[in-house]
């Protein structure tokens, strides 16, 4: 794409894709799969979450449904734990995974767990690198015959992208290991229904790991593509 003719660095991205469509498959299979396993207490995602925040002594994060298909999330803006229709309404086994998973991220902000207080602050920066990153690479490719400023500028606001990529991934781990802990010492699940909760929350995570891996393998493919331009 970058480069006149064939480009060698195309072959650093095919790992990564093939981790992205696994992942892929893995969360909507193993998601898939377990929506149709109900846990045995019959407690639906809702039940779940707003349990979990007051054993945890939350009290000021209100759990409320939002459009679309796995569109869970917790917003620590305004303090809202939104679950999707699927999840909110669901008695099943991944319902109450999401559900705990996203309740470790409101606990993970009032506990004020540092990934997550690093991520949330780099936001604004963030967003603003992942919308002039790609741009600035390409232009930069363009007139890289007389200047390599900016095509190196898009590579430096690209890595701000992969930083983020990366700290995302301990607070996604972590979120999901407080689920398990919390869903098991309060009994929410019995121990047979502990491991299918993790294949859903482990399917899930490697989505992250996927996207960390993909940003990470094109800014080493942008990086080698300037030095090969330098050159």
């Amino acid at each position: 794409m970058f480069l006149y003719g064939y480009d060698p660095t195309i072959i650093i991205l095919i790992p990564a894709i093939i981790l992205a469509l696994f992942a892929e498959y893995k969360v909507n299979s193993n998601f898939k799969k377990y929506s149709s396993v109900q846990n045995k207490h019959g407690y639906t995602g809702a039940d779940v979450a707003k349990q979990l925040l007051m054993l945890s002594g939350i009290n000021d994060v209100t759990v409320q449904m939002t459009p679309g298909n796995l569109t869970d999330n917790y917003n620590p803006k305004n303090k809202t734990l939104n679950l999707s229709q699927n999840v909110y309404n669901s008695t099943s086994l991944s319902a109450i995974g999401v559900a705990a998973h996203e309740t470790g991220h409101a606990i993970q902000h009032q506990n004020e767990y540092f990934p997550l207080t690093l991520r949330s602050s780099i936001v604004p920066l963030v967003s603003f690198s992942s919308k002039l990153s790609i741009p600035l690479i390409f232009i930069g490719l363009l007139f890289a015959g007389r200047s390599l400023f900016l095509l190196e500028l898009g590579i430096i606001l690209f890595g701000i992208v992969v930083i983020f990529q990366l700290v995302t991934l301990p607070v996604e781990f972590n979120a999901s290991r407080r689920a398990i802990n919390l869903l098991s010492e309060n009994n929410f699940l019995s121990e047979s229904e502990i491991p299918a909760v993790k294949k859903v929350l482990g399917a899930a995570a490697l989505t992250y790991v996927a996207a960390a891996v993909s940003a990470l393998a094109n800014l080493i493919r942008y990086i080698l593509i300037a030095q090969n331009r330098r050159n």
